[in-house]
């Protein structure tokens, strides 16, 4: 069984691609590489085909992951392979639960991100694109925090 995993931000270049990164390296570490697949998306297709920020990939790499990527655009016909999407804000889940709608069980399978950190203080990965590298870190500790969960989560989900 492979279980498929789709993090989502607005133009798939910062927090989704940041996020694959790391959701992807967590699995591995913890021996579930041959049973997750780990990928990223935007809700809007501005940055389509681009490569993440230049301050996401340095960011990812100083701390050790690694990262190649192309920006895409969601799309609803994913809903029927994907088995958790990942919503980076609020925005981005009501975007997402607007296309899930009539698909059968999809909404379920969208949360977001956060949902995942027992230790959040609020429920949102900010949006760093306006600011500097340290917005970058802090929103790379966030996901570090989340993704620990996520896979606690498909951990319990695949191995039953």
């Amino acid at each position: 069984m492979t279980y498929r995993i789709t993090a989502v931000c607005l133009g798939n270049i910062c927090r989704s691609p940041m996020a694959e990164a790391v959701i992807r390296q967590k699995a591995a570490d913890a021996g579930l590489a041959d049973l997750v697949v780990v990928d990223s998306a935007g809700t809007a297709g501005w940055h389509q085909g681009d490569d993440a920020d230049p301050r996401a990939r340095r960011t990812l790499q100083q701390a050790g992951y690694p990262l190649r990527h192309r920006a895409r655009q969601f799309s609803r016909d994913w809903l029927a392979f994907t088995d958790l999407v990942l919503a980076m804000d609020a925005s981005n889940l009501a975007d997402l639960r607007a296309l899930a709608r009539g698909s059968a069980g999809a909404e379920q399978r969208i949360r977001l991100l956060r949902s995942f950190d027992p230790q959040a203080t609020h429920a949102e990965v900010p949006d760093p694109y306006y600011g500097g590298d340290a917005g970058f870190l802090e929103v790379l500790r966030m996901i570090e925090s989340a993704a620990d969960g996520v896979v606690d989560h498909v951990r319990a989900t695949v191995l039953r």
